[in-house]
């Protein structure tokens, strides 16, 4: 495994802009997760590693040494994309041995059989290998799809959205699946997801892109609770943060315009008036949508709370976030 650096990276596509002098560390056995709505950058940051694009200027180094000229066999990174890239005519096994017979590797029939056995164990897909990858539900061929990286042992696993065709149960599961993998073979992985679950449930350290540029990079709970703009706050929590102008609660320190407020951050009983406009029961808890000064605020109360709708109970922000006119944090 090694590290990954990127110095100032910038690619564009005619007038657009891919990325824009993007800087990000990787460590070696770090699992980072780019975070973005589609258009932000995070494939053609993939790309770039990867040596399947050029950018026009910057660095990317592996493990200190640049490989900004060399090709994709020489940078020895593998990708694992949302599609599952695997021959149908093939069994399980001769799909996970296709990379191990590249002329590069050229692999010993013996060390193929080895390392494929050994895949298959860990994916837990050791009954299958006799299988037509045709056979295969969705979560096994992406287990396939993913042993076809894993078994090249390469220097870094480059993945974009590979669960995102999935159905909710098999992501879920896979997710958890993807973590013990990467925690039993040390693996450096750069993953791309629009979605904020599997960034937060996995990664080391998320990088949040917008129109190209890197907007925060930090550990999940850093960047949860410590956002460095509106943008960056919008893009993780479920339900979203809360956005009103200062005046409704006054309090605000100067030039914010905004106060941010999770929805665990919000206090009933004493404060501003509020009405209850619906009542979501999810089990575990209750989601209150109220409306205050004609500002629609979320928040979430314990189950079994006598609350209903029409009612009107009193609020108070805990823990606010204050941004400004252009949505910067000011704290």
């Amino acid at each position: 495994m090694a590290d990954v650096e990127l110095r100032n990276v910038t690619k564009s596509f005619g007038k657009e802009i891919g990325i824009d002098a993007i800087s990000l560390k990787i460590n070696n056995g770090d699992f980072v997760v780019l975070l973005g709505p589609t258009g932000a950058g995070k494939t053609t940051t993939l790309r770039c590693i990867a040596g399947l694009e050029k950018p026009e200027s910057g660095e990317i180094l592996i493990d200190e040494l640049s490989v900004i000229d060399d090709s994709p066999a020489q940078r020895d990174v593998a990708m694992v994309f949302q599609q599952y890239s695997l021959y149908p005519h093939l069994s399980v096994r001769e799909n996970l041995e296709f990379p191990l017979k590249s002329p590069i590797l050229n692999t010993p029939a013996d060390i193929m059989k080895q390392k494929v056995n050994e895949v298959a164990e860990v994916l837990r897909i050791s009954h299958k290998l006799d299988n037509k990858a045709t056979e295969l539900s969705g979560g096994e061929m992406q287990r396939v799809s993913m042993g076809r990286a894993l078994v090249r042992n390469p220097r870094i696993y480059l993945m974009d959205e590979p669960l995102s065709s999935l159905d909710a149960k098999l992501r879920g599961d896979l997710r958890i699946e993807l973590k013990r993998i990467q925690a039993e073979l040390g693996a450096t992985i750069l993953y791309v997801t629009h979605d904020q679950i599997e960034a937060m449930t996995m990664a080391t350290q998320i990088g949040v892109l917008n129109n190209g540029r890197l907007e925060q990079f930090g550990t999940p709970r850093d960047i949860y609770e410590n956002p460095s703009s509106l943008y960056v706050a919008t893009r993780l929590g479920s339900p979203r943060i809360n956005t009103l102008p200062v005046s409704v609660f006054g309090g605000a320190p100067a030039g914010a315009t905004l106060i941010g407020l999770r929805p665990e951050h919000i206090e009933l009983g004493s404060g501003q008036d509020c009405q209850v406009m619906r009542i979501e029961h999810l089990g575990d808890q209750i989601r209150l949508h109220l409306q205050l000064a004609g500002h629609k605020i979320t928040t979430l109360i314990e189950a079994h709370m006598p609350i209903k709708v029409g009612d009107v109970i009193a609020i108070q922000p805990k823990n606010p976030i204050f941004f400004d006119a252009n949505g910067a944090r000011i704290v």
